[in-house]
């Protein structure tokens, strides 16, 4: 058996399988653009990062540290935006006493409901006792 598997082998190919390593690819940039200073990259390719801006309604904002601000000659005056401040508190006062209304509505509503149920228990107490003596 053992002549019979010498035999089959290939010895064109040899015994095992060992492939090559390829050698590591050099990373080469197509890009020149590493090789230039950053002044130059601006000047050369306009590269200025800043804050974005967008223009709406005629008014121009600028996104900086997490909030969109509206830039300096926007429409808005001064006084607009004191009244618009004004009229938020006034709103969010409103909506506190509305939600201190409801929060009292929905315990006075429990409490009537409780009292319902016991009422209603009651009467039941009351008719089993009055079929039991009759």
């Amino acid at each position: 058996m053992e002549d019979l598997k010498k035999s089959l082998r290939m010895p064109l190919f040899g015994n095992t399988f060992s492939p090559k390593k390829t050698p590591p690819r050099k990373s080469a940039s197509l890009s020149s653009l590493h090789t230039l200073d950053r002044s130059t990259r601006e000047i050369e390719l306009g590269l200025e990062y800043g804050p974005p801006v967008m223009n709406i309604g005629g008014q121009s904002w600028k996104f900086e540290d997490g909030q969109w601000i509206t830039e300096s000659g926007g429409n808005a005056s001064s006084r607009e935006v004191q009244r618009l401040k004004k009229r938020n508190v006034q709103l969010e006062e409103e909506n506190n006493l509305l939600k201190l209304k409801i929060e009292l509505l929905l315990d006075m509503l429990t409490e009537t409901t409780v009292d319902y149920h016991l009422l209603e228990k009651e009467v039941e107490d009351v008719k089993t006792q009055h079929r039991r003596k009759s």
